[in-house]
């Protein structure tokens, strides 16, 4: 019998949240990312429970156990449940009744088949009891284990259901996948054969999922099978992913964690990447980090204008973008850069010069100055 023994399972919030339902009369299933995670060893960042209560018999539960609760998405069954300052998302059972593509309309179910029935892949449709006892009702369990990301029934349905699973089942193989055992083939050419059904999504919801997969260690191998399913050219027109595998490569050859915006910029420009509608900081970063690594500017400069984890990144961009080695000194370059300030300032420069000549003069003092490697005083300057 598989158990997991997290510390987040045993914890006094989790196990009163728990005892709340189940002193209740409910059940209380740990589901999908927390246990996935848990079986593989990897972070836990949220809490998901399954029961076989309504959402109202949830708060009702909630209120004599002295636990807060609010009501995020009682319409779908969801209810958030705070607990020692931690969140516990509770969903009923649910199956679905309807599903265009975008959305699904669903209902209550009575079972944990139905409601493992309606998930995506295999591998989320595993469940744990509060004492961390694994119940594996569609045998995803063999799926985790072998890191093999496969849909739930037909993959074609599935992705019928919501489109957005083609993104996904991507997005989950470049986090959970075995990259050497290749992807599923069933997979694959259903993702293929429906790919008019990407057009259904918002460009918001695409923004998100690509950048998600992007935040993997490794995202190259997901995104070049997307390029061959035709998935890349049909959420990112113009999009070219050929600096991706040298961007990830030199992230680990300086020791930098991995930059989903940084990633995304070396696949195009921020007329490329704007089509997914991402935030305005982030269409800004892309396009700060394109400028300079297809300029002239070295690292130490970067440094100065840009400050020290952007210039090391557009410094890694720099080197996939023109497939040559980066420097050794990137870091130490960047970091001196970051900590310079211009000995000199406007009014050092009154008024022998003024307006637009004075800006001219203080930019020509600055350019020597960054040349000298940051070395020239105020008077060295001034003598110029």
């Amino acid at each position: 019998m598989t158990r997991i023994t997290e510390d987040w399972l045993t914890s006094p919030a989790t196990q009163k949240v728990c005892a709340a339902l189940t002193d209740g009369g409910a059940q209380a299933l740990f589901v999908g990312g927390c246990v996935r995670n848990a079986l593989l060893n990897a972070p836990v960042s949220d809490i998901d429970i399954s029961t076989n209560v309504h959402p109202e018999r949830v708060m009702e539960l909630a209120k004599a156990a002295g636990i807060k609760a609010v009501p995020t998405g009682i319409e779908h069954g969801t209810v958030t449940l705070v607990q020692g300052g931690e969140p516990f998302e509770i969903t009923t059972f649910r199956r679905d009744v309807e599903t265009d593509g975008r959305r699904a309309i669903v209902a209550f179910a009575e079972t944990i088949e139905e409601d493992a029935a309606r998930r995506d892949f295999t591998m989320n449709a595993i469940y744990a009891r509060p004492d961390g006892t694994v119940i594996d009702p569609l045998n995803g369990l063999p799926d985790l284990i072998a890191r093999r990301v496969r849909f739930i029934g037909t993959a074609e349905h599935r992705i019928r259901e919501d489109y957005l699973r083609s993104l996904r089942f991507f997005r989950f193989h470049a986090w959970y996948g075995d990259a050497d055992a290749g992807f599923d083939a069933d997979a694959l050419a259903a993702i293929a054969a429906n790919l008019d059904g990407l057009e259904r999504l918002s460009r918001e919801r695409v923004g998100a999922e690509m950048l998600k997969l992007l935040g993997a260690s490794d995202p190259a191998p997901s995104v070049a099978a997307m390029r061959t399913a035709g998935v890349l050219g049909a959420v990112l027109p113009g999009a070219d992913d050929r600096a991706l595998g040298p961007v990830v490569h030199v992230e680990g050859e300086l020791g930098e964690a991995p930059d989903a915006v940084l990633r995304l910029a070396s696949m195009g420009d921020a007329n490329v990447v704007g089509t997914l509608r991402l935030s305005k900081a982030q269409l800004k970063a892309v396009e700060a980090l394109r400028e300079a690594a297809t300029g002239t500017a070295g690292a130490a400069e970067l440094g100065y204008r840009l400050g020290r984890d952007q210039a090391i990144k557009a410094m890694v961009l720099r080197s996939a973008l023109l497939e040559m080695p980066i420097a050794p000194n990137v870091r130490c370059d960047a970091e001196q850069g970051s900590k310079a300030v211009l000995p000199v300032s406007a009014k050092d420069l009154l008024p022998n010069f003024k307006g637009r000549e004075l800006g001219e003069k203080l930019s020509q003092l600055e350019r020597t100055w960054i040349a000298s490697g940051f070395e020239l005083t105020r008077e060295e300057l001034l003598a110029t």
